[in-house]
């Protein structure tokens, strides 16, 4: 199966093309343009190198969240349209799934956080299961950096854009994945929705939604 990729939850987003698991084609958006500007492109530019016309895609896979809102609305919003526009299927995956499966290694635990903002994070803990893959052991969290930071375990690995802010403040003895890693990537979002995609999930192109995890601040005011 082909499938077309998209990141866009961090600053600087990121597209791959796979065949099956199989990565093809990545790379990294523009670092000097909003993925609104720099998306559109990007896939054109991947689509081209692979030869790969925009019908030959048959899954679009794209992070829907938590994470920025701009960035997430671009990703799905474009991500829809796309699925839409050529016939294929749709599959949104956890951007911190992706942010936890992108570690090197085989942890049989580890824990995955994303800014938040306003002093906090989005957070939750992944286990591996016996199949080798890593599942949530519950819903994420939005939680204070110090009590994330108070609850993590000496055998926990940790992981996740939020480390480039709270790095320097974790507990001594925390086996800390490297700075490389921090971020999802779009080949990672693609190899996890073609994994979902074989035991049956999926996704309706219409009613696939970012996950903010939060409202935003102009709606908390509002309310």
């Amino acid at each position: 199966m082909r499938i077309l990729a998209i990141e866009t939850t961090e600053k600087i987003g990121s597209i791959a093309l796979l065949d099956g698991d199989r990565v093809q084609q990545r790379q990294r958006l523009a670092d000097d343009q909003r993925s609104a500007q720099s998306l559109a492109p990007g896939i054109d530019c991947l689509l081209r190198t692979e030869k790969w016309t925009p019908e030959d895609v048959e899954l679009v896979a794209v992070s829907v969240g938590p994470g920025s809102f701009t960035g997430l609305r671009v990703g799905v919003t474009w991500a829809k349209t796309f699925a839409f526009a050529v016939g294929a299927e749709v599959l949104g995956i956890s951007t911190l799934e992706a942010v936890a499966a992108t570690a090197p290694g085989n942890p049989s635990a580890i824990e995955a956080a994303i800014n938040a903002q306003r002093q906090q994070v989005f957070a939750c803990r992944f286990e591996r299961n016996a199949a080798g893959d890593l599942s949530g052991a519950g819903p994420f969290e939005v939680l204070d950096d110090q009590v994330w930071i108070e609850r993590l375990r000496d055998s926990t690995v940790v992981t996740g854009p939020a480390l480039t802010r709270l790095g320097n403040q974790l507990p001594a003895g925390l086996q800390v994945v490297d700075s490389a890693c921090w971020a999802p990537c779009a080949a990672t979002v693609g190899q996890l929705a073609w994994r979902d995609y074989q035991v049956g999930r999926r996704d309706d192109c219409v009613s696939l939604a970012p996950v903010y995890g939060r409202k935003s601040y102009a709606e908390e005011k509002h309310r």
